[in-house]
């Protein structure tokens, strides 16, 4: 995005939030997140999420990301893909391992436009724990320990919630500290 555009965008959200407009999402990766863009229109923005937007290009799921959802995405920073064994995120991007990258993308997110006070509604119900079915088929859960939440992928690996509730036109993303793996 230019910067002039950038520019009259950021101009365009403070106007309706002067003007009693709905409450201002968090920066994410430096930029500010605008509630009526896209998950994939925010992430493009975030410093923080450059690999994980590579990743999604590569897959092909910008087309669906971009749609009317709702989805509920858990987005990894590139510090947790940088954490993955070396060459992973490489050999993931390559073309030939399309359906394997898609299927670890896909195991982030859910169905439906799942909050924190939706997310602590099923952790009531649930006894301390939800669980959640990703759009992969994969199984996730949340559980909340002290005042952070942590979502656990199949292989038991949790990813702390570092920045929750950033809404977007079609969803919701939560910024996760670690990448989930199917198994």
């Amino acid at each position: 995005m230019t910067h002039s555009l950038r520019s009259f965008a950021l101009a365009a959200a403070l106007s309706l939030a002067a003007a009693g407009g709905a409450a201002a999402n968090p920066e994410v990766g430096g930029a500010p997140m605008f509630a009526d863009r896209t998950i994939v229109d925010n992430a493009v923005n975030s410093a923080d999420h450059e690999t994980l937007v590579a990743a999604v290009t590569a897959a092909g799921l910008v087309e669906t990301l971009s749609g009317p959802g709702p989805f509920t995405v858990f987005a990894p920073v590139d510090d947790a893909f940088a954490a993955l064994p070396a060459g992973t995120v490489e050999t993931l991007l390559q073309p030939e391992n399309k359906a394997q990258l898609t299927k670890v993308l896909t195991a982030h997110v859910v169905p439906g436009t799942l909050t924190r006070a939706e997310i602590d509604a099923q952790l009531a119900a649930g006894g301390g724990r939800a669980e959640l079915v990703t759009v992969s088929g994969d199984a996730l859960a949340i559980e909340k320990r002290g005042g952070t939440y942590y979502v656990v992928d199949e292989n038991a690996n949790g990813a702390a919630v570092t920045i929750a509730d950033v809404m977007q036109s079609n969803g919701v993303i939560h910024v996760v500290d670690k990448v989930l793996l199917p198994k």
